[in-house]
């Protein structure tokens, strides 16, 4: 028998890549022992990225979900991750430092077992510190390489990161395979030179499978040295989401690997809960098209996870674009029109702003920048006239340095507007702002160990604080921010 490969379902990644919005608790309460039943999964994402803020759309406190999802999965010896954006922490912005460290006891305390450090740029300066506020709040600490295929991302230089987050006291590596666009070979030739020199790490596989490529890499980095990999289940897998364990654990049995089996009872239990979710209210956020696969994707290089998002924005501006082509009467844009449009503006912007790996928030930076100049092309003002602060943040090196050169017209660009380029590292708090919140949010809401069981994110921002006792004061109860609950005699 083979070396022994290990799986994990990403069952928050597989909403967010479909359509960004999540079950409720008593949802996903009724599918957790179901992926226990299935009797593959060694892993499950339960948590992080988005899925503290869109949880929100149903009322809830997220936190609280967290807590009674991990539960059935822990009593069964499953261990839960979540995705952490580092500089970020949960956010698509930069987080003080205390509440980032904060946030891994508070994750730690409901039950997350492993975090997934990332950093979009790949900027370790965002990374490290991480590693050690995980580790000493008892969690494991995988780092991840945000991988993508470009003239600057080579062997040599993901090897050197991976070095450098595994000297840092990373207990795991994770090949972030965002937009599956990384090539078979490359990472399997990366997978191998890590393991060569770093034989006791784990290194897992996280890839998406909307270009195509996300079964040969598979087999690619489990034939040298892979220890896990991220599937999906139907009705979510495949299209621009993940590939489905079914086909994952045919293909590497067959392949000579030690792999468990699946309950297919079980298997299709969880399939029909997860259609119920998707018939009952998330199907409404889960556009079509990202269940199709497209080799357009390895162009431009877009990830899956911000497919649901970005179809809706691509909507939106479809619409203004063609109430200004039908003023200057010439034909309307399709959405697949739309859609070409915005690949190869795309692939056009990217290398001008230093190659970004395409994943969160620079990803969106991305997009947003070539969507808005579509818009401006359109009204017949040029490129890169509507940025906003954080599209000049990443080009300026406020949230770490972007792996490439800026092109020179938007460094003239940024001169001309007042702007300066830094590479100071990229942190936005000191040591002891927590304190200084922590007393504030006591005064606002009252007992601060309520924070441990609420959102880590919401301390600390002059705004939340005030979002609260505006809360409080129009009796809207925190942090469900649901009006209170009233007696009834009817059937919930």
């Amino acid at each position: 028998m083979g070396k022994k490969i290990q799986f994990s379902l990403v069952y928050r990644d597989m909403w967010q890549s479909s359509g960004k919005f999540q079950p409720r608790k008593d949802q996903l309460v009724r599918i957790a022992p179901v992926f226990v039943e299935m009797g593959c999964f060694a892993r499950v994402e339960t948590n992080g990225g988005a899925f503290e803020q869109v949880c929100l759309l149903a009322g809830e406190n997220p936190n609280e979900a967290v807590r009674a999802y991990c539960k059935p999965l822990h009593e069964a010896g499953i261990k839960t991750h979540m995705l952490d954006r580092g500089l970020n922490a949960l956010r698509m912005y930069p987080v003080p430092d205390d509440v980032r460290r904060l946030m891994y006891k508070v994750k730690h305390a409901q039950g997350t077992d492993i975090t997934r450090i990332f950093d979009g740029l790949n900027d370790v300066r965002n990374i490290i510190p991480s590693i050690k506020w995980a580790k000493e709040a008892g969690m494991t600490a995988q780092t991840a390489l945000c991988i993508t295929n470009s003239p600057i991302h080579t062997l040599e230089y993901y090897t050197k990161i991976a070095d450098e987050l595994i000297a840092a006291g990373a207990d795991e590596i994770c090949l972030k395979d965002m937009a599956g666009i990384g090539q078979p070979a490359l990472l399997g030739k990366l997978t191998k030179a890590i393991k060569d020199k770093h034989p006791e790490i784990i290194i897992e596989y996280h890839g998406h499978s909307g270009p195509g490529l996300s079964m040969a890499s598979i087999l690619e980095v489990c034939n040298n040295g892979a220890d896990i990999i991220d599937t999906a289940i139907e009705p979510l897998s495949w299209g621009k989401v993940h590939p489905d364990i079914i086909s994952v654990l045919s293909m590497l049995k067959n392949e000579g690997f030690d792999v468990p089996e699946i309950n297919m009872n079980a298997y299709m239990k969880a399939r029909a809960l997860t259609q119920e979710f998707i018939d009952e209210w998330l199907g409404y956020f889960i556009n079509p098209s990202n269940k199709i696969m497209s080799s357009l994707l390895l162009g431009c290089g877009l990830p899956g996870g911000m497919m649901g998002s970005m179809m809706a924005d691509l909507g939106g501006i479809r619409q203004t674009i063609n109430n200004l082509r039908k003023k200057k009467g010439e034909d309307e844009l399709s959405m697949d029109d739309m859609l070409v449009k915005l690949f190869s503006e795309v692939e056009y912007v990217w290398p001008r702003v230093g190659y970004p790996p395409l994943v969160t928030p620079f990803s969106q930076y991305t997009k947003n920048i070539a969507l808005m100049n579509l818009l401006t092309m359109e009204q017949g003002k040029g490129r890169f006239v509507m940025m906003d602060e954080s599209m000049w943040g990443m080009i300026l090196g406020k949230s770490g340095k972007v792996p490439g050169a800026i092109d020179p017209e938007l460094v003239e660009l940024a001169k001309k507007q007042g702007r300066e380029f830094t590479d100071a590292t990229p942190t936005r708090c000191s040591p002891m702002r927590w304190m200084t919140s922590a007393k504030r949010w006591t005064g606002t809401v009252g007992n601060m160990g309520k924070t441990t069981r609420s959102s880590s994110n919401w301390p600390c921002t002059p705004s939340n604080i005030a979002t609260i006792a505006a809360d409080r004061r129009r009796k809207i109860s925190w942090p469900t921010c649901r009006p209170p609950k009233m007696p009834s005699s009817e059937p919930r």
